[in-house]
């Protein structure tokens, strides 16, 4: 289940909770992120390589790349045995922005994104066929839990990929992990 919390960014034990697709797309919409689903062209393997990934997302990934110029695409594997997985969260637990756009849509598992718009904090739960796009310079991070596990497509408007600039705040620290968020939701 898709999930968005808005907290008072100085209030992180005081938030609305959205369940609802629709209801959540307006929220977003609000502060000019776009919420989508999407579903496969065709069946994908369980072990689908990027190649074949790609593919069968292939008509709406081609009509992000003509409305908003992306240049690059890629697939992203995380899950709980990766040698890796800790410093990779620690590394998006920090607050940033990008001068792209961070557009993921989440082909497997769940990641839990928080946008630090104005004075409140959005949080929203991305699970299987859900696809966000955080727009440039929006400061935000992102948990993937303590156990990650999902694959994304990730597309960007560089060469570059991911770049971030951090910004030293430590307010993501005051809200609650995935793993917490998540548990809160049973």
């Amino acid at each position: 289940m898709s999930a968005l919390t808005i907290y008072p960014d100085n209030q992180p034990q005081y938030g609305e909770l959205f369940t609802d697709f629709t209801a959540i797309q307006k929220q977003l919409d609000n502060i000019g992120v776009q919420f989508e689903r999407w579903t496969a062209n065709c069946p994908l393997a369980a072990d689908a390589d990027q190649e074949s990934i790609l593919a069968a997302y292939a008509d709406s990934i081609d009509r992000l790349k003509q409305q908003y110029g992306f240049q690059s695409v890629d697939v992203m594997n995380l899950n709980p045995d990766h040698p890796e997985k800790t410093a990779f969260r620690q590394k998006f637990l920090a607050e940033h922005t990008h001068d792209d756009f961070e557009v993921r849509f989440f082909i497997e598992g769940r990641g839990l994104f928080y946008l630090h718009v104005g004075d409140k904090v959005y949080a929203i739960l991305c699970e299987q066929g859900d696809l966000i796009s955080v727009p440039a310079n929006t400061t935000h991070w992102f948990d993937m839990g303590e156990n990650p596990c999902f694959k994304v497509i990730r597309l960007f408007t560089t060469p570059d990929g991911w770049v971030a600039d951090f910004t030293g705040n430590e307010i993501a620290n005051s809200f609650p992990t995935f793993d917490q968020y998540v548990a809160g939701l049973s």
